[in-house]
């Protein structure tokens, strides 16, 4: 992996990545739902799209995700994918888009939920005639990638992933893409010819627009070849047929999705932290937060990457006091500069995407319950995490930092598949794990407090290795990080540990991704080099 794609995937040169990295907060519809809303409140104006392969049944999931209220559904063909496809996944993934779009469209309309959605169709789509039977069978869009690829001078040698592309189409190899000639005029030039096309065959079908057609399979005839009898023998007719609730639902979008931000817990904190927002003006409140308060945070954070991007606020500039039990997605995507604060407990996904702000939960107040022995937060915490801090005075559920990318966390008890395809940041688990710790772990550093002496049996060791605090800067950093829990939690444990500094210090196992330590160990030996070469220099 090069520096590019490591830092656009926020890891190091030199590591084994797990790719694509799967989407381990989408288990159902209702989890697409969730994703679809913590995405429409970060950005509202955004177009949420999902992806569907052609396939038998694609019509009832195509119904959930429109009721899940995406924007637009694509349904992806099998003769489509990129040169770094499996040839396994070329060849016998998915069937062809007409059939697929055919009955995704049917189910849509039958259910009246086409006229919300937006059909989209791809998989080798080349003429104006593709586009036509697209639009018969009920696309609104059209997605060319094979097509425009050629135009551009791909000589499909499918060495897309190993970046020796000989054209310089698909590579980050400087001297390759020089070989790369393709104009944007090209591509002018052959989208200007579908068009044309597209109108010759809507003009000889009787129709002015693209949207008269959208639809209308009824129009669509089948071919006969004498010469090959056996085609006879397929039936087309499923594909072809329009449902009587073709007269009088929608054919095609109509009418945009409801997503229900309007009522949202987020609209009232940007209203307060509107001196922060526009002045960089500190602002601290409180405020009541309850189970059906979602993606609270995210909206928040979308309007401080509005006007000042990746970098956010000072930190600290916007600090909420929250009481009460938060719904799912609880700080997602927070920005720099936000602390949230939680007394009470949260559900899934607990600062999800979490962008360089801070969590903080700690026990309803008043709570007489061991915060260490009892579950105060759900699943799923930190999926996707890039930087931040986020400290748990509790114990948590499954899948806990999976993929964290670069955000420090500290908790004082997880359950099953904590650290899961961690690629970077810091760890700190005050008590047990479940099974399968450090699952495709291939970056950051985890330090589990394992008092049983049983830690090992739990963790998964195919990527990492298990080490004894005996560095002097691991005693440091994981001191500091202890201290920290405290300090924002007011932990019993964290003090504890702390007053017992020496006795508690070896009972912490180091987890450490095996690649991951010999890349920073070898990083560590180039620095030195350098410095003793400008110490010779400079002599």
């Amino acid at each position: 992996m090069d520096k590019i794609i490591a830092k656009t995937r926020h890891s190091i040169p030199g590591i084994s990545l797990i790719s694509p990295p799967p989407h381990h907060d989408i288990y159902s519809i209702e989890d697409l739902a969730q994703l679809i809303f913590d995405l429409k409140n970060i950005n509202p104006k955004a177009i949420i799209s999902v992806k569907l392969v052609s396939e038998s049944g694609v019509g009832t999931i195509a119904a959930g995700v429109a009721k899940a209220k995406a924007d637009l559904i694509l349904i992806s063909g099998a003769e489509g994918g990129t040169g770094a496809s499996p040839s396994s996944s070329i060849k016998h993934a998915g069937l062809p888009v007409e059939i697929g779009l055919a009955e995704t469209q049917q189910t849509l309309v039958m259910n009246n939920l086409r006229g919300k959605i937006r059909l989209q169709s791809d998989g080798q789509l080349k003429t104006g005639k593709d586009i036509v039977i697209s639009a018969l069978l009920g696309a609104e869009e059209y997605g060319f990638a094979t097509s425009a690829l050629i135009v551009l001078g791909c000589v499909m040698m499918r060495k897309c992933h190993m970046n020796t592309c000989p054209v310089g189409v698909a590579t980050q190899n400087e001297e390759l893409r020089k070989r790369f000639l393709g104009r944007y005029e090209y591509l002018v030039n052959f989208f200007t010819f579908l068009a044309e096309d597209v109108r010759e065959h809507l003009a000889n079908l009787g129709f002015k627009t693209l949207d008269e057609a959208i639809g209308r399979a009824d129009l669509l005839k089948r071919k006969h070849f004498p010469e090959f009898p056996k085609t006879e023998k397929i039936d087309l007719s499923r594909i072809t047929f329009v449902p009587k609730e073709a007269e009088t639902n929608a054919l095609r979008k109509n009418s945009e999705q409801d997503h229900k931000l309007e009522n949202i817990l987020d609209r009232e904190l940007i209203s307060k932290s509107l001196p922060a927002l526009d002045l960089c003006m500190p602002v601290d409140f409180q405020s009541k937060i309850k189970n059906t308060d979602r993606t609270t945070g995210a909206m928040l954070s979308g309007e401080i990457a509005k006007r000042y991007g990746q970098a956010g606020l000072p930190d600290n500039t916007i600090s909420i006091a929250f009481e009460g039990s938060a719904g799912q997605s609880f700080g997602a995507f927070l920005a720099k500069g936000i602390t949230f604060s939680l007394h009470g407990d949260a559900n899934d996904y607990l600062g999800k995407g979490i962008s360089g702000g801070k969590i903080i939960v700690t026990p309803p107040k008043g709570s007489t319950f061991p915060p260490e022995e009892n579950i105060l937060c759900g699943n799923t915490l930190l999926y996707g995490a890039t930087s931040g801090e986020v400290y748990i005075n509790g114990v948590v559920g499954e899948r806990f930092c999976v993929r964290n990318s670069g955000a420090t966390a500290v908790v004082e008890g997880a359950g099953d598949h904590c650290c899961e395809y961690m690629t970077g940041g810091r760890t700190v688990v005050l008590g047990p794990t479940g099974r399968n710790f450090a699952a495709g772990m291939s970056g950051g550093v985890a330090y589990v407090l394992d008092e049983k002496g049983d830690f090992d049996y739990f963790c998964n060791m195919e990527m990492v290795e298990l080490s004894l605090i005996e560095d002097s800067s691991d005693n440091k950093e994981l001191h500091g990080l202890i201290e920290a829990h405290y300090k924002h939690t007011n932990s019993p444990l964290a003090a504890k540990i702390l007053h017992n500094w020496n006795e508690y210090v070896d009972k912490f196992i180091k987890v450490v991704p095996i690649e991951y330590k010999k890349v920073l160990e070898d990083e560590k030996i180039e620095a030195i080099k350098r410095k003793i070469a400008s110490v010779e220099r400079d002599y």
